[in-house]
């Protein structure tokens, strides 16, 4: 090994010494290359991160200076470094070199022109629009509301006016933002190009092993699965909104009214669950109420939370973790409160930062989170460039996928919050909860990467932006607006990944990939009842099994990674569906007489 080593740092130094003209590059000038590549990406990416959680906490000018301007350093770095590795394009190397080469090109979402002041143009940009964002104020009832206020609002009120103003309120904060989210869309295309990519779209679906426009058809494929299913709730859904509300607010055909279903972006439709939920037929329980009523602050979530994966066979999370998390909302200070992990030093520095509510969205977004944690460490032993989810779908899928369980009554029981586990008569109300968010959020979590595809390729002018965003919603999702919309709206980027830049089609995939890890992880547990009453909690063998997917990291094609889990190499969203097949067929019989679609 040692002398594999001295040769290949011998290579190195040859390669950089003699000029391309008189010796072409080999694969152990490719191997040396990505041995130095990844030493320095590794140590500018803790300088980065560090940067990162102190801006996200401690929302400041001076923050926001030194993220630009460490984030301009990390770009101008990976920019430099992708640029140098197309020069070992066709060059024959061993596949983990091979692998890590094509890796470094995809790594950077927001990729920075090849010229002076671009990367730090492109950083400035981006930490301007987060923290817009993360700052967004507006006026409403003599108050100075800020988002957790507005969604507040969505999920609790009754009113339609207040609905209206609330969204209205919130969406007012995002027209600011469109010049410079224009601006940071064409040097993003530029820093693309300048990798080989027709243009930043072309490279974000380029990260699933896959071609790009392979990877569009694949999404479009899964969606088929899904869309009938879709289709039947949203009837209901606007039947009983129809019902509370009366035509003049939500018609009884056509697209849903998008401040009515209890959240800002409409992704998720739980909270409007009172509602729409099925006559004649009630929970025996509340999470929310079960929550407080035994006494759970932010802390205890969180520990609930690390229970579930050290029953599986885990590790506890480290003693930092509670020491540097953000898991409450401080008074003293503007901070970023999107529910985020953390990996500060790609070793054992995993964090989380979220302002935590006792309610049971929270509870399910703590099991999320820390699922994003537990993949870390499973995969820091991997070299710096597999140090990642075999794709991004995939961290985000294994958290909903232990949600899956963290909502179930059995689970419940198991770590004592109910007594008894409801009878079969409950499933559909249960099954009802889940489908408001799992099948609601499904077409949203498509259309927001179609718009910005759209963006990047050049087929949606900045004049068009908000156009083509409510026809993708009402496409997919079968929205409008409350009300015709100001000529300077920018709908879009009052939606966080959006303003922050992060692509968001890794969480469609990850609401498939999550329900065939469900059904391959009760399989191997032996579970014999329905799908969505199985809980995995306590199941080491299932476990060992789990950490062995995680611990590949990014080291192979998912596909393979997939069946390490599974036994499948293939995304099927056919899981989707048999987890809420007994829903499906209720749903069919309230619809019955009514006009489906829009």
């Amino acid at each position: 090994m040692k002398s594999m080593l001295l040769a290949a740092s011998a290579a190195a130094a040859l390669w950089t010494a003699t000029p391309a003209a008189a010796q072409a590059p080999t694969g152990l000038d490719a191997k040396a290359f990505i041995e130095r590549a990844e030493s320095r990406l590794a140590a500018m990416n803790e300088y980065a991160n560090r940067a990162q959680w102190v801006r996200a906490n401690f929302i400041t000018e001076d923050s926001q200076w030194i993220e630009a301007k460490v984030g301009g350093e990390q770009k101008e770095l990976f920019t430099e470094l992708a640029k140098e590795a197309t020069k070992f394009d066709g060059v024959q190397t061993d596949a983990a070199t091979r692998r890590k080469l094509k890796l470094l090109k995809l790594y950077l979402s927001l990729p920075a022109p090849d010229r002076p002041g671009a990367a730090a143009e492109v950083a400035g940009l981006a930490t301007k629009l987060d923290s817009i964002y993360s700052t967004g104020k507006f006026r409403y009832g003599g108050k100075t509301l800020t988002l957790n206020d507005a969604e507040d609002i969505l999920a609790d009120s009754r009113d339609p006016a207040a609905l209206k103003a609330a969204w209205e309120g919130w969406h007012s904060i995002s027209p600011v933002m469109k010049a410079d989210y224009a601006r940071l869309a064409a040097l993003l295309n530029e820093g693309s190009r300048g990798m080989g990519f027709k243009d930043t779209g072309a490279l974000w679906r380029s990260g699933y092993d896959m071609e790009p426009d392979a990877f569009a058809a694949e999404e479009d494929r899964l969606w088929k699965q899904v869309e009938p299913f879709y289709k039947q709730l949203h009837c209901y859904v606007r039947s009983r909104l129809n019902a509370q509300y009366g035509d003049a607010v939500q018609p009884k055909t056509g697209p849903i009214r998008a401040d009515l279903l209890g959240n800002m972006w409409a992704q998720q439709w739980g909270h409007i669950y009172d509602v729409v939920q099925p006559k004649g037929v009630t929970s025996s329980y509340s999470l929310d109420k079960l929550l407080v009523d035994k006494g759970y602050d932010a802390v205890r979530m969180v520990k609930t939370g690390e229970g579930f994966y050290t029953s599986l066979g885990l590790e506890p999370l480290p003693q930092t973790f509670w020491e540097r998390s953000l898991i409450v909302r401080p008074r003293d200070r503007e901070v970023v409160c999107h529910a985020s992990a953390w990996d500060l030093d790609d070793k054992d520095d995993i964090r989380i930062k979220m302002c935590t509510k006792v309610n049971a969205e929270d509870f399910q977004t703590v099991h999320h989170e820390l699922g994003h944690n537990f993949y870390q460490r499973a995969y820091a032993g991997q070299p710096f460039l597999f140090k990642n989810g075999a794709n991004d779908g995939f961290h985000e899928a294994i958290g909903d996928f232990v949600g899956l369980s963290a909502f179930t009554p059995t689970y419940l029981k198991q770590i004592g919050l109910i007594d008894t586990v409801p009878g079969e008569a409950e499933d559909i109300p249960f099954l009802l909860k889940m489908a408001l968010d799992k099948i609601a959020f499904m077409p949203f979590g498509l259309m927001v990467d179609k718009w910005r595809w759209q963006v990047f390729d050049g087929s949606v002018d900045p004049a068009h932006y908000n156009e083509a965003w409510w026809a993708l919603k009402l496409k997919y999702q079968g929205l409008t607006p409350p009300g015709p919309r100001p000529a300077d709206a920018f709908d879009p980027g009052a939606k966080y990944h959006v303003a922050a830049g992060v692509p968001y089609a890794r969480y469609f995939m990850a609401h498939v990939y999550e329900f065939q890890f469900q059904r391959a992880a009760c399989a191997q547990s032996g579970w014999k009842g329905p799908l969505h009453r199985c809980s995995i909690y306590g199941q080491k063998q299932v476990g060992e099994k789990l950490n062995a997917m995680l611990q590949a990291g990014q080291s192979q094609p998912w596909p393979e990674t997939l069946k390490v889990f599974t036994g499948e190499s293939r995304a099927d969203a056919s899981a989707v569906v048999e987890y809420f097949k007994p829903l499906e067929g209720w749903l069919a019989k309230q619809n019955k007489g009514q006009q489906c679609g829009w």
